[in-house]
């Protein structure tokens, strides 16, 4: 009877055992090219659960830039980039066999603000002739969609010193473009929230308008993968991209002060009121998907852009590397 009792224990446990293992999450590493508020839909899944309802657990890693994204995959240290898509096209265009897949869309336009160093009623864009702003890294999407937006507003956008309506400086790190800007380097800025936000509470820097209200649609940021580990792991991927699906429809059903309160936890140096209005800047550019699905519209588009801006030398590809087989 012993014995029975014994093997009817172990019996048991081993079930027990193999349950748990079952329901372990699968640990995904995504690298996102800086943390803001521009990419809610992201922190609402992690922080309302949505990543861990399809079995997945994020380590997310601040890159601090897209190449540095594009750094950690090709070296096999991140599974999941999240950046401009100008980064995969770079990518394949040198040939790389194991090139990037795009596989969810999040933001629509441009998330940067124009900031000045005084508060400005009613600014144009004509009111940046003759000054100088920080722009971002050469050959990154931020960068290239103002330049573009400014040579739509007529005027002529150089680079160096003299002969242009406005100098762009592209010698400031992303990163580092917030405390340049307030040490006295340029007329104006481009800065994402909530930095942007923060720079006005100090006085240090006043929002004036936001680049993407002149600017079309385009895929500013979205997920990628190395196609090895996409064919690898298709399920995964999936499942990611179900979680963001979640997130989205969560943004567009609530109010900003909800949105706003479910990503606090990641914003958690700056307060619920003024979380709640950086959310409504960003509502109010109209710069969120509704949907990961990524359109070969809005890809042509960003490689005029690109081209516009000297960036790129052949055009990509879109079946290569862009897939929606998830997004339905």
């Amino acid at each position: 009877m012993k014995k029975i009792i014994f093997i009817f224990f172990n019996i048991l446990l081993l079930l027990m055992v193999s349950a748990c293992g079952d329901n372990k999450l699968t640990k995904i590493r995504v690298a996102e090219v800086t943390h803001s508020v521009f990419y809610a839909p992201q922190y609402i899944a992690i922080e309302m659960g949505y990543f861990k309802e399809e079995g997945i657990e994020i380590e997310l890693i601040n890159a601090g830039g897209a190449d540095k994204v594009m750094a950690g995959l090709l070296s096999n240290d991140i599974d999941v980039g999240f950046s401009g898509p100008e980064a995969t096209i770079y990518v394949y265009n040198n040939g790389q066999e194991n090139y990037m897949i795009n596989f969810c869309q999040l933001t629509k336009r441009d998330g940067s603000f124009i900031v000045s160093r005084t508060p400005i009623e009613n600014f144009t864009m004509d009111m940046l002739k003759g000054k100088s702003i920080l722009g971002g890294r050469s050959g990154g999407v931020p960068l290239m969609n103002l330049e573009y937006v400014l040579k739509e507003a007529g005027l002529s956008v150089g680079r160096d010193k003299e002969g242009y309506d406005v100098l762009v400086r592209t010698d400031i790190q992303f990163n580092a473009m917030a405390g340049a800007f307030v040490s006295g380097e340029a007329d104006f800025t481009t800065l994402f929230e909530p930095t942007a936000l923060l720079l006005e509470k100090e006085n240090k820097g006043f929002v004036v308008t936001s680049v993407g209200k002149y600017s079309k649609e385009v895929p500013f940021t979205s997920y990628y993968v190395t196609k090895e580990y996409l064919n690898k792991n298709e399920d995964v991927v999936r499942r990611f991209t179900k979680a963001i699906k979640k997130a989205q429809d969560y943004l567009f059903s609530h109010t900003d002060l909800e949105v706003a309160t479910s990503i606090h936890k990641q914003f958690s140096d700056i307060s619920i009121e003024d979380l709640e209005e950086v959310v409504k800047r960003y509502r109010e550019a109209d710069v969120w998907c509704d949907s990961p699905f990524f359109s070969e519209e809005g890809f042509n588009r960003l490689m005029d852009i690109m081209e516009e801006a000297n960036e790129l030398e052949k055009r990509a590809d879109f079946d290569k590397i862009v897939t929606n087989k998830f997004v339905k």
